[in-house]
């Protein structure tokens, strides 16, 4: 195929639904093709708003509202960015023609963990840890038990894994369900993981259209309060835990169908692989890509979407560290050491318009002889990195 960019009435446009630090390098990816981007959110100056064509504020949970935005500007395709939107906006946008990515039907079954788990266990038969979906906290206690502890409580849907935690006592169940139902989304249900003892986890960047499907290097990553802190590419696995996770990641995702990066989450024990979770987006732990490939995973799922070829080059070894604000900010100043800024390092300021205490607002990334080094080196820049 041959791909062509009017820059004029008439082009390309992508609407995305969540304006984050995710979606701002997928517009910005778009933008060097010539693509129109309107970046939607939830508040005013959202790191998208920061480089789009047009920035809209909006309830994404609002039907009407979201439905009203698509029809006004019309866009060639709908990237949700984020969980918290209205999946009936999202199949009345089909139905009248409007081009979701990857699909609405894959939306909607992995904005929830129930959907999403039910399918990869249920339909397709991949390996996951046993699980159980409660309601209440007598249930939930009567799940831990039957699943024994440790045990991991999640709601079915959140985002950035706000809610979750591990119980690993009777004890421990009213403070898990209180954490469950502080988290921001959908805290009405919860599921529970039996906890598998596994040596390490990844996310497998996996990325579809017509051309076929292709794989990014397994990334490693740490998390904390089930979100991501330290990432790093590649991951040493074993061949057959490679090839089983792949085998796994395309399963689903051909389940799932559509174009655009997926990022698939495994647990791996030995050469046993478990599917963790799935989202149909570009993920938190594959920022690292933007150091590590020739076409980080912001590019290459810009070229998913528009249906181009899919060839990128793996680098070298590298990983990413997150850097989560340390004050409460109405005007954020970040301060970077000289050092962040090397052959080999760089740092991406999101520039969210506040900050949190432990609000993410960076990364940093950095090239290594090994991953070992390359961790080391994004580690030391995030620990000298100070925020007001």
């Amino acid at each position: 195929m041959t791909f062509t960019t009017p820059l004029k009435e008439g082009s390309i446009k992508i609407m995305l639904l969540g304006s984050g630090e995710l979606g701002k390098e997928v517009a910005i990816e778009a933008q060097r093709l010539g693509i129109e981007v309107i970046a939607v959110d939830k508040y005013e100056n959202a790191p998208a708003h920061l480089v789009a064509n047009r920035a809209y504020t909006v309830d994404m949970q609002d039907k009407e509202a979201v439905l009203a935005l698509i029809e006004k500007e019309k866009p060639t395709y709908i990237l949700p960015e984020v969980e918290a939107i209205s999946i009936d906006a999202l199949f009345q946008a089909e139905i009248r023609g409007y081009h979701v990515i990857p699909n609405a039907e894959a939306v909607n079954k992995t904005m929830n963990r129930k959907n999403i788990r039910r399918f990869a266990a249920e339909t397709l038969g991949l390996r996951t840890s046993a699980y159980r979906f409660v309601d209440s906290i007598e249930g939930l206690r009567a799940a831990a038990d039957a699943l024994g502890y440790p045990c991991v409580i999640k709601p079915v849907m959140s985002s950035s894994g706000h809610g979750q935690s591990i119980a690993r006592s009777p004890e421990d169940i009213p403070q898990s369900w209180e954490i469950a139902k502080e988290a921001r989304g959908d805290a009405s249900e919860l599921i529970v993981e039996a906890f598998v003892p596994f040596d390490y986890e990844i996310t497998l960047l996996t990325v579809r259209n017509e051309t076929g499907t292709v794989f990014c290097e397994p990334i490693g990553h740490v998390q904390k309060d089930g979100d991501y802190i330290l990432s790093w590419q590649p991951m040493p696995m074993k061949e057959q835990a490679l090839q089983e996770a792949q085998r796994m990641a395309k399963a689903v995702t051909d389940g799932l169908g559509g174009r655009g990066i997926f990022g698939v989450e495994f647990f791996v024990k030995g050469e046993e692989v478990y599917f963790s979770e799935l989202s149909p987006r570009p993920h938190d732990t594959g920022m690292v890509t933007l150091i590590t490939q020739s076409q980080s995973e912001f590019a290459l799922h810009v070229r998913a979407v528009l249906g181009l070829p899919l060839d990128f080059e793996f680098f070298a070894p590298g990983a990413s560290a997150a850097y989560k604000a340390k004050h409460e900010s109405k005007h954020p100043k970040i301060t970077v050491p000289d050092d962040a800024f090397g052959k080999e390092t760089f740092v991406r300021i999101f520039g969210k318009p506040e900050s949190h205490v432990g609000r993410r607002m960076a990364v940093a990334l950095a090239l290594g002889n090994d991953v070992k080094e390359a961790k080391a080196k994004a580690q030391s820049i995030v620990d000298r990195m100070e925020d007001e």
